[in-house]
Order: structure tokens, then C-alpha cells, then sequence
């Protein structure tokens, strides 16, 4: 007979401090998650090649090999670099956001975090890999250009060729896509993709800017900077 770990989703836990790492399972098992815990980078990469893991909270603050050293790992590793992550922060830790961003990190949320809003997040990206929001199968694919979004799927092709994008760049370009000609700021566009209860800096919207023009390659004309204002997709 199958027992409840055998059918819920594991989610691994990356963080050292006990008060988190307990407030961090009863959380998710609330919302019928399967915690899994590791207390530093090294326990968490091993669990993480023994065992069948469908997204990472990793707090970037850990003992001997911090967070940003695990996700750079994850994202070099064949069978790691499809799990998502969502990095728990400092609030002063603009810096390591973005290079955790840059790295491949999916979303962050800083400390102290709101449960509520932090489940929101998990719930969100674990939609993507197939499990599709109610309404998600009803909303036909985006042609833009020779792009075809896929909100449904989370999938984005360049005439073909899948390019694979975070849960944030994806967003992102979903809005710009469905927009064409229309100016957002980078407060619309952080509204857009994680709602008002995160504060993200202006610069951290331009880093996921310039990440996803280099996934689009030689189509990174599709978004265009308004100088002082903010982005828009290109009318095409």
C-alpha cells in the first residue's frame, strides 16, 4: 500500500536555523507537502542525487558551502539543474539575489517571510511542470514573432528550439507578449510577476531583463528599454 510519502511531492528544506526549518515544514505539510530537511550544501546535494525532489527552498546563509555555491551546483548537474529553487534571503542581500537570479534561481523570498505569501510562490511554480492553473489549458499559445509561448506548458520556443527560462523570465515575457506596444514600469512589471507583497529593486527587474534577451539569442530586439520609464514588447 502506498503511503503518504510515497505519493506527496518532496520538497527539500535547505536551511540551518531549527525555529525555520520547523516553521518551514509545518507549512508545507499544511498544504500536504513533504518536507525534507537539510541543515547545510552538502547534506542538501546529496539528498538531493538520493532522492526524488520536486523543488528547493535554499537559504543563501549556510554553513561551510553557502546557498549560492549549491545552486551553482545544482544548475552544472545533468539530473539537478531542472529543479527549481526558491532562495530565502536577507533583506539586505540585494547582491546575492541577483547573482542567485543569475545563476538560475527561480524566485527568492526575503526574511523575515509571510508563510502565506511564501506557500503562494511554491504553489506557483510547482504549477508549471505540467500541473497547469484551471484556466492555463483554456489560454491558447502566443505568437510573437517567432516565438511560441506556451502559458499552459510553461514553454517557450524560438522558431523550434525550446529556449528554458525561469518561472520569473517567463513571466515576464508573457506579459510584453500579450502587450505589444505597451510601456510597463519595472514596479508593473514586479506587480505582474510576484505580486505586491515582495519588494524587488529596479535592478534586480534589469538583470532578469538581460537574462532573458540572452536566452532569446539573436531576438532580444522583441524588448525594448524605454529610457526612464521602464520595457515593452516590440509591436511585430
Amino acid at each position: 500500500m502506498l503511503t503518504r510519502w510515497d505519493t506527496t511531492e518532496n520538497i527539500l528544506i535547505v536551511e540551518d536555523e531549527p525555529d525555520i526549518q520547523e516553521l518551514l515544514k509545518f507549512h508545507l505539510e499544511k498544504h500536504e507537502y513533504a518536507p525534507v530537511v537539510a541543515g547545510t550544501g552538502e547534506e542538501a546535494l546529496a539528498i538531493l542525487k538520493s532522492r526524488s525532489i520536486v523543488l528547493v527552498l535554499l537559504d543563501l546563509m549556510l554553513p561551510g558551502m553557502d546557498g549560492l555555491a549549491v545552486c551553482s551546483k545544482m544548475k552544472q548537474h545533468r539530473k539537478l539543474r531542472a529543479i527549481p529553487i526558491i532562495m530565502l534571503t536577507a533583506k539586505n542581500s540585494e547582491k546575492d539575489i541577483i547573482t542567485g537570479l543569475e545563476i538560475g534561481a527561480d524566485d527568492y523570498v526575503t526574511k523575515p517571510f509571510n508563510p502565506s505569501v511564501l506557500m503562494a510562490r511554491v504553489q506557483a511554480i510547482l504549477r508549471r511542470p505540467g500541473i497547469a492553473k484551471p484556466d492555463a489549458d483554456e489560454t491558447p499559445p502566443i505568437k510573437y514573432g517567432p516565438l511560441v509561448i506556451d502559458p499552459g506548458r510553461h514553454q517557450v520556443t524560438v522558431k523550434g528550439r525550446e529556449v528554458h527560462l525561469t518561472y520569473t523570465e517567463f513571466r515576464i515575457l508573457q506579459l510584453l507578449a500579450q502587450n505589444p506596444g505597451k510601456v510597463f514600469s519595472r514596479s508593473q512589471i514586479v506587480e505582474y510577476v510576484r505580486g505586491e507583497a515582495q519588494t524587488v529593486t529596479e535592478r534586480i527587474v534589469d538583470v532578469q531583463m538581460v537574462s532573458l534577451r540572452k536566452k532569446l539569442n539573436l531576438r532580444d530586439d522583441l524588448i525594448e528599454t524605454v529610457r526612464g520609464v521602464g520595457y515593452r514588447g516590440k509591436e511585430v
